[in-house]
């Protein structure tokens, strides 16, 4: 008895957590849009504007990634590799980290990733947006929308362990001894 009364508690909060997630995100849309500068960073080619990344979609996710240096960015950015087809078919999909193109390259071909990135290392774009302070980058996700020649800033979330764009915390959530100390590693 006990049992199936705490499956239908269980159910609840787990419906509760979804319903959570998707009124936060109504509600950072519904936040009023600042408009942003076209910002400039470097890609394979050179110089990119912000303005460019969109191609011809409407919408832009642009992923603040701390670099190769970290390997917990880079355990989201292998998550998003799989994800990236279904990313781009809806809006337009870049990381930005502070790494160079050359580094970038480098280490994306080992990683086998097939998302563009892109260098924010010189821009304050980051800073801007909120993922880096003094000499420290931080990771999370911002969306812009483009309408004419202006772009905007619609809405942004920090990365971090149990946040929903990382499904390994969850499924590590869910085993007897949870994550126990689980690190994140760059090789198996």
């Amino acid at each position: 008895m006990k049992s199936k009364k705490l499956a239908k508690k269980l159910s609840k909060w787990e419906d509760g957590i979804v319903w959570q997630h998707k009124k936060l995100a109504k509600l950072k849309r519904t936040l009023k849009r600042k408009e942003v500068e076209d910002y400039v960073l470097i890609g394979d080619q050179g110089p990119v504007p912000l303005s460019k990344l969109f191609g011809k979609k409407r919408d832009l996710i642009v992923v603040h990634n701390m670099g190769a240096a970290c390997v917990y960015c880079t355990m989201w950015a292998d998550g998003f590799n799989g994800v990236y087809p279904h990313l781009a078919d809806r809006a337009a999909f870049v990381v930005v980290s502070p790494d160079s193109p050359a580094a970038q390259r480098k280490f994306a071909k080992s990683r086998g990733w097939r998302f563009p990135l892109l260098s924010g290392g010189k821009s304050d774009f980051a800073e801007k947006m909120g993922f880096k302070e003094g000499d420290g980058w931080m990771p999370g996700v911002t969306t812009f929308q483009k309408k004419g020649r202006k772009i905007y800033r619609v809405a942004s979330a920090p990365f971090g362990p149990f946040d929903p764009f990382c499904s390994v915390w969850h499924f590590f959530g869910l085993l007897a001894d949870g994550v126990n100390d689980w690190e994140a590693k760059y090789r198996y």
